[in-house]
């Protein structure tokens, strides 16, 4: 399992929101480039990137600023946030990015996920209160179903699922383990969990999940990590004392 440390940009700032409550944020720093650069120094294998205004408003506002984070950096950049259109994707992967995350478009759209994975490497964003997935920034439940809308995606060509417990997302109170091992046992597209952590512990419990065969291949951690309670060095190595420094990487990383 890889460790995703996150950057979330609201503003051009660095910013962790609680629940995803944009009424609740956390501003941790001006300079979200530094912050990576800090990162991947520690260690980190992959940085998740969410373009906060754009999860909101559908336009790429951040994209300066996700530009100067690739090009601080030598390791692979996942991005997500308002990407509803190949179009949007291609700035992306235009901007340095690695693989892009799409996640209110994937519900609303869902022929455009495979129109996209063809171009380059794309994740879908599950995001849910409960099962229940959300969009726009997680603010619209959709009533659709977490599981089943995994199994539809089952032949879209996605190189991974990022898969957000809203509920816990900011928390630190631990990872939703039962349902991401019911995720991770629907399907064989590569798992990136998110949402929870707060301890060393939780980390280990996410690398010890297994299920038909199958590991988690990653998690986004975000808050624990700007709040202090460990840093990217110590995450790594806890992974690393579980799974033995994780699966193979997932899918088609190449840029388009």
């Amino acid at each position: 399992m890889k460790l995703y440390p996150a950057i979330d940009i609201r503003d051009g700032n660095c910013v962790r929101l609680y629940q995803g409550d944009y009424d609740r944020e956390t501003v941790y720093g001006e300079n979200p480039a530094e912050q990576a650069a800090a990162f991947a120094a520690e260690g980190a294998e992959w940085i998740h990137v969410v373009d906060l205004d754009a999860a909101r408003s559908g336009q790429q506002l951040n994209l300066t600023a996700i530009s100067a984070i690739a090009a601080a950096v030598d390791v692979p950049l996942q991005v997500g946030g308002g990407v509803r259109s190949l179009e949007a994707a291609q700035r992306l992967w235009d901007s340095g990015v690695t693989r892009v995350v799409i996640g209110t478009a994937a519900i609303e759209q869902p022929e455009l996920v495979s129109k996209v994975a063809r171009a380059g490497s794309v994740a879908v964003g599950l995001d849910a209160w409960g099962t229940d997935v959300a969009v726009a920034g997680w603010e619209q439940r959709t009533g659709r179903d977490l599981f089943d809308t995994v199994k539809s995606f089952a032949d879209s060509g996605v190189s991974a699922f990022v898969v957000t417990e809203i509920e816990r997302d900011g928390t630190m109170q631990g990872p939703d383990i039962d349902g991401l091992t019911q995720v991770l046992a629907d399907t064989v597209v590569p798992l990136i969990a998110s949402g929870g952590v707060g301890s060393l512990q939780h980390l280990a419990d996410l690398a010890s999940v297994e299920t038909v065969g199958r590991t988690l291949h990653g998690a986004i951690v975000g808050r624990a990590i700007y709040e202090g309670a460990f840093t990217v060095a110590q995450a790594t190595a806890t992974i690393a004392s579980v799974s033995g420094g994780g699966a193979a990487d997932a899918g088609n990383e190449s840029h388009s």
